[in-house]
């Protein structure tokens, strides 16, 4: 500490006097008044520019709703995750941008030691591993080891009209113990750590603006919470997962590693970490369900990894539609091949067999259902089409609206189901001639549901971002530019000696979004920007309707079941009960013949609208559902010839019935009618 000279303690006193009144702690908050309130009483120095100027706006529009960008796709912490050495640099620093914003020892001194993004971007990379005050090299459009959700540059992407951002803790338990680290492997522990280092940023940020809940960084836990956040004009902060082995929920050998005790107190935590949605599976199979597939090079990486991790590759099938998940990677990694037992090899695949073989498993619908159970919104990107489109059937069975693709990693043939349900679309942040050519495919849809468009960056995410398009590039950004009608005006932006610019630096950083949505703008026109606009409020409105959801009733429940006929086995039962026990390891199965029914009394007349039939793999081609009041008379209230097996829901014009019946009259296979459970509800 300085000392103070002789004479010089009055002085003292009013400085520090004048100090508090500024930052409007004093006796009338002046210098609160005269702050705009968007804008820090301090902030470290030095630091990175935000290159954004004017006031963000507040409020609701006409109509009442929120208006705002929702990045649905973002991985604040992960140079946390993965044993803590694999994305080099943090979001944030008490000891400054210097210390934030700084390599890993290990790719000194020419980026060699990058291994990953080496092996998956560039083999023969090297890069200038000094950041602050320099970056020559990095953060690029290309990274994969070096933070790129800096804390200002997330400041400048809320100034600039973000108003949602999903964080997903992440971490893969295999990949941190093949790679350096500084820490343990488990999955949990690092989504824990993860949650905890995301509030210590809102506390960082805070504290720039004086003290708890003072700042724009705010962290939500209910579409409640984050309406009064955006109509301030902050940045809604929600969490999410996205871990390969959830819970330690892995497979190995094909056998799962955890219980539906492990599961619920998994979720619970979860839910009192305040997570809000997750992926049940993400790169490895595991023991709830299927992935979908990684193509090229991180393809095989993967690959490995599963194996190392469960002792199987992934298993492929044909597909049943036209939905199909990516090709697999086929291209040689030595490096990490090697990490294989001796006589190992990664397995070559039948380009016709495009389906992952894994769906969802019993204890994956088991974590679905707790998941709805809890309100926590499902993400379905990463998902196999199998095991995606089970997922899918069980929502639509209960009408769930709780469903997010939020980075182009789900076919996109199944976009309207998801609409259909309530559920929420946001795409990768393709290059920008990309991202419109994929928005306009689906343009149609957004309009007849009336939703808004999300955008999922990935940044830490271990993926590329949207490169540049050149200098010379036609209707190229020129800055300063206005992202949106009368929005703040955004500038190049600076960090220390850099200067990032769109067209030659693509989505360097998560700061430069504003300027790819120009690009976007550039491209795509008002219109597009417009969706993207009320992606916010769209985000909200399924967040809202999955926290008001309630499960419809099963009026078959208590009901007594009776069949036209019962297989008989000296092993089991297959009685007609058995389809109403509520247990999805037993079933009803009929003779092996065609005309076969089950049918359910419901102990007194009901208003029945839907029935919702979970077949085993000998399912009906054609079937009917017939509704009588008297057991005696049957009416036909829904009817196919197309069944295509797994869980079917058979929507109708409500009516009133005491009896419900499922009538098959051809078979798909040489076996009988066979059915896991059957549920009746009114709607």
């Amino acid at each position: 500490m300085k000392r103070v000279r002789p004479g010089g303690i009055a002085a003292l006193v009013l400085s520090l006097l004048a100090a508090l009144l500024l930052s409007g702690f004093g006796a009338g908050g002046a210098g609160a008044a005269e702050r705009p309130w968007w804008e820090p009483a301090h902030r470290p120095a030095p630091d990175s520019e935000i290159n954004v100027s004017g006031e963000p706006f507040t409020g609701t529009d006409a109509q009442g709703d929120v208006r705002g960008f929702v990045d649905t796709h973002n991985h604040l912490m992960t140079n946390e995750a993965f044993g803590g050495k694999l994305v080099c640099g943090k979001p944030f620093s008490a000891d400054g941008v210097a210390a934030a914003l700084k390599d890993c020892p290990e790719h000194y001194p020419d980026g060699a030691g990058a291994l990953l993004e080496n092996l998956t971007v560039d083999p023969d990379g090297h890069h200038d591993p000094v950041g602050w005050p320099t970056f020559k090299d990095w953060p690029s459009s290309t990274t994969m080891s070096h933070q790129q959700n800096y804390y200002a540059w997330l400041e400048r992407a809320w100034r600039a009209g973000q108003r949602v951002l999903v964080t997903d803790l992440t971490s893969n338990g295999v990949i941190c113990s093949i790679y350096v680290r500084d820490r343990g492997c488990d999955e949990m522990e690092s989504v824990r750590l993860q949650a905890r280092k995301t509030h210590e940023m809102q506390d960082f940020v805070d504290g720039m603006y004086g003290g708890p809940g003072q700042g724009w960084f705010r962290i939500v836990t209910s579409p409640q919470q984050a309406r009064q956040v955006i109509e301030a004009g902050k940045l809604a902060v929600v969490l999410g997962v996205e871990t390969s082995e959830p819970f330690g929920c892995k497979q190995v050998l094909g056998i799962a590693q955890c219980t539906k005790a492990d599961i619920d107190a998994g979720l619970d935590e979860l839910h009192a970490l305040g997570v809000s949605s997750m992926f049940l599976c993400h790169k490895f199979d595991n023991a709830l369900c299927g992935v979908r597939f990684d193509p090229g090079t991180t393809g095989t990486v993967i690959n490995v990894g599963q194996f190392l991790s469960t002792g199987t590759f992934w298993k492929t099938e044909t597909c049943t539609g036209p939905q199909h998940d990516n090709p697999i990677g086929s291209a040689r990694v030595p490096e990490i091949e090697a990490e294989l037992p001796p006589g190992t090899s990664v397995p070559s695949y039948d380009d016709g067999a495009r389906c992952n073989a894994r769906g969802l498993t019993r204890l994956g619908e088991y974590a679905l259902d707790g998941m709805m159970r809890r309100g926590m919104m499902v993400e379905v990107d990463h998902m196999g089409v199998k095991a995606a489109g089970r997922a899918l059937d069980i929502m639509e069975s209960v009408g769930y609206p709780g469903v997010i693709s939020s980075h182009s990693w789900m076919d996109r043939a199944w976009t309207e189901r998801l609409y259909r349900l309530g559920g929420f679309v946001g795409s990768y942040d393709l290059d920008s001639d990309a991202f419109v050519e994929e928005a306009a495919a689906t343009a149609d849809l957004r309009e007849k549901y009336g939703v808004g468009l999300g955008y999922g960056t990935d940044f830490n995410g271990l993926g590329s971002h949207p490169a540049p398009r050149g200098s010379d590039a036609p209707d190229k950004v020129t800055y300063p530019f206005r992202s949106y009608p009368d929005g703040p005006l955004v500038d190049r932006q600076r960090t220390g000696e850099r200067v990032w610019d769109v067209n030659t630096d693509g989505g360097a950083h998560v700061g430069l979004v504003p300027d790819w949505v120009e690009d976007v703008h550039r491209l795509g026109g008002d219109r597009l920007v417009g969706e993207l606009l009320h992606g916010a409020q769209s985000y909200l409105d399924t967040w809202n309707a999955t926290g008001a959801w309630d499960r419809p009733v099963d009026l078959a429940r208590g009901g007594a079941a009776s069949a036209s006929s019962s297989e008989f086995s000296v092993l089991t039962s297959y009685r007609p009960g058995r389809a109403l026990d509520d247990d999805t390891t037993t079933r009803w199965a009929s003779d092996w013949s065609d005309d076969q029914w089950w049918s359910v009394d419901l102990r007194g007349v009901q208003s029945v609208g839907s029935v919702v039939v979970d077949w085993e793999a000998a399912h009906a081609a054609a079937y009917r559902v017939e509704v009588s009041d008297d057991n005696r008379t049957w009416r036909t209230v829904w009817q196919t010839t197309s069944g295509r097996g797994g869980i079917e829901t058979a929507r109708f014009t409500p009516t009133t019935a005491r009896h419900v019946r499922v009538h098959g009259t051809d078979r798909a296979t040489r076996y009988g009618y066979s059915v896991w459970e059957v549920a009746v509800h009114p709607r």
